[in-house]
């Protein structure tokens, strides 16, 4: 007999990474709710995406065993409604927002692990006196309560620059704020969260200088594991900008203690439990000081086929174990490569794409190095600037996903693989311009 597993936004990676999982024939995946309704879409209605997901689910014949997602929000949202309708493993309502909810996480953040908190506060974009309202120091970064991929997220160095962003944030802030006002409605908020809605952002000093990683683990009765920690490579000259993902960290054994640590305090103290999560820092070793970045009730979806190629599966086997209430069968190191990478393929000008790379150009790059993925986030003929969840300065054209026998291999390969895979970007000319 076989578990039902239902995810939410099935996706072409998932395709390929479910089938590696450790015991596949335990599980019998659904898709449930599709990737158009819970990713590209314009809009995200909350409760008519949980109405029509619990609809699909009553429709069923069999047993609902599980229900999974590694997508940000509407999907992240979705899994506490959905499993709490079922009486099935998952962390709380209460608990998904205060990882997910920016300033809800930074309040409960503080009351754990204050050493790890920059100053902060919540801005209301609609406010004509936000800029008057500053409290922290300039520069600082302002962003969403709830938002990913960077979505409106602008670093602020005065007030003028304030006032000159606003109103792109109150333009385009009711695409995930509408939809995440509707979760709220559905939890018990504390006072001093109840007023900080989906359409407030939060503004928080600058904590990027130094080397960012991400830790991946799983919280089940009440312990916190780690699963692993992976590097973040950053352009040197957009450091908000991601470049690479890079798995195992080269951080030291004190140091990742020290992350996990970290980790557990607040998990412990938000009541997180029977979940993933990843939790992103910055490490400023000049000051020997760790910062926390965000918090995730999720895996990340971006490292899913960086640990098929180092641990032999991708950690979606911790997401649908502990949804299913059993302890995560997750194999370590033994994968084909010692490290491996998801690289992005980025420009940062605007353009018309003229030319992506073939089906045998791809086909080519994942024959020569065994086990690598590519994938295309462009079409010849679009505009870059109709990309969906890119942040603010550059254009992600693909990426890779590539193992090395170590990182001057790995590098070697990466750079291979950029030549091999044509793109051709057109500039937008003046008229063309909007």
């Amino acid at each position: 007999m076989s578990w039902n597993v239902f995810i939410i936004g099935h996706d072409a990676l998932s395709e390929q990474m479910l089938p590696h999982l450790r015991h596949v024939e335990d599980y019998e995946f659904h898709e449930l709710l599709s990737l158009d309704e819970v990713v590209h879409a314009d809009e995200y209605p909350f409760e008519h995406l949980s109405a029509t997901a619990l609809a699909q689910l009553e429709r069923f014949p069999g047993s609902v065993d599980a229900i999974v997602g590694y997508w940000d929000f509407p999907t992240s949202g979705l899994l506490p409604v959905l499993r709490r309708e079922y009486d099935l493993p998952g962390p709380s309502l209460e608990a998904f927002l205060k990882c997910e909810h920016k300033y809800w996480s930074r309040l409960e953040q503080e009351r754990a692990v204050p050493e790890c908190v920059p100053g902060f506060q919540a801005i209301d974009p609609f406010d004509d006196q936000a800029a008057e309202s500053i409290e922290i120091n300039y520069p600082f970064w302002i962003k969403p309560v709830k938002a990913h991929s960077s979505h409106l997220g602008f670093l602020i160095e005065d007030a003028d620059q304030l006032r000159e962003v606003l109103p792109t944030i109150r333009r385009g802030i009711g695409r995930f704020g509408k939809p995440f006002d509707e979760v709220m409605a559905l939890a018990e908020l504390p006072e001093e969260v109840a007023d900080v809605t989906g359409h407030h952002c939060i503004a928080e000093e600058i904590i990027s200088a130094g080397r960012q990683c991400t830790l991946e683990g799983y919280v089940q009765n009440g312990e916190v594991h780690k699963v692993g920690i992976i590097d973040s490579r950053r352009d040197e000259t957009h450091p908000s900008v991601l470049l690479r993902y890079e798995y195992p960290s080269t951080f030291s054994d004190e140091v990742k203690e020290r992350l996990v640590t970290i980790a557990r305090r607040f998990l412990v103290q938000i009541g997180y439990d029977d979940g993933p999560f990843n939790i992103e820092y910055f490490l400023d070793e000049e000051n020997d000081r760790i910062w926390l970045l965000e918090i995730n009730a999720r895996i990340s979806r971006s490292h899913a086929a960086i640990f098929q190629l180092v641990d032999g599966a991708p950690h979606m086997q911790v997401m649908v174990d502990t949804a299913l209430g059993i302890a995560p069968r997750m194999p370590h190191r033994e994968g084909d490569y010692p490290v491996a990478a998801k690289q992005m393929l980025r420009v940062f000008e605007d353009g018309w794409v003229r030319r992506v790379p073939s089906a045998e150009e791809i086909r080519r790059v994942e024959e020569t190095f065994p086990g690598t993925l590519v994938h295309l986030n462009v079409h010849e003929g679009m505009q870059l600037s109709d990309l969906r969840h890119q942040d603010s300065f550059s254009f992600e054209l693909g990426v890779v996903f590539i193992g090395g026998e170590d990182r001057e291999a790995l590098a070697a390969r990466i750079e291979e693989c950029r030549k091999m895979l044509s793109f051709e970007i057109e500039p937008l000319s003046s008229e063309n311009r909007s």
